[in-house]
């Protein structure tokens, strides 16, 4: 791939309550070039300690567990040679607002690893300051 006209990776999240996706699909297809996800060996233990807690909890993942999938994947993306992704924001600006908090430092770890990450600038803008 060649030039800054071709048109860029997709970054798709996959949300649930027990754990957080992230995937990147070549240009013009849907094949997934590079995942990383909170299911992974490294999460385990984490979650199991989830499912104990008291008071229960129905979310399994918080926003440091996105960070962490974030340099993860932007880990995979590095040795692939992809330095820049998009993101839908339609799609993005769609979810609950709980859900936007807690997945803008997965963003963030992207592009603190070097990643260019298009379509978030507006996301910033929907999520309430605590």
């Amino acid at each position: 791939m060649s030039g800054s006209h071709h048109r860029h990776h997709l970054l798709q999240l996959v949300l649930s309550c027990r754990k957080i996706t992230a995937q990147v699909t070549q240009p013009g297809t849907s094949t997934i070039i590079a995942m990383a996800s909170s299911s992974e060996q490294e999460f385990l233990a984490q979650s199991r300690a989830n499912l104990y807690r008291f008071p229960r909890s129905n979310n399994f993942w918080d926003s440091k567990t996105a960070s962490r999938v974030g340099e993860k994947l932007a880990l995979r993306l590095r040795d692939l040679g992809v330095d820049a992704v998009s993101v839908d924001s339609e799609e993005e600006s769609s979810r609950p607002v709980h859900h936007r908090k807690r997945v803008l430092p997965l963003f963030d770890s992207v592009r603190r690893s070097g990643i260019r990450v298009d379509g978030t600038d507006q996301l910033n803008d929907v999520v309430p300051r605590d």
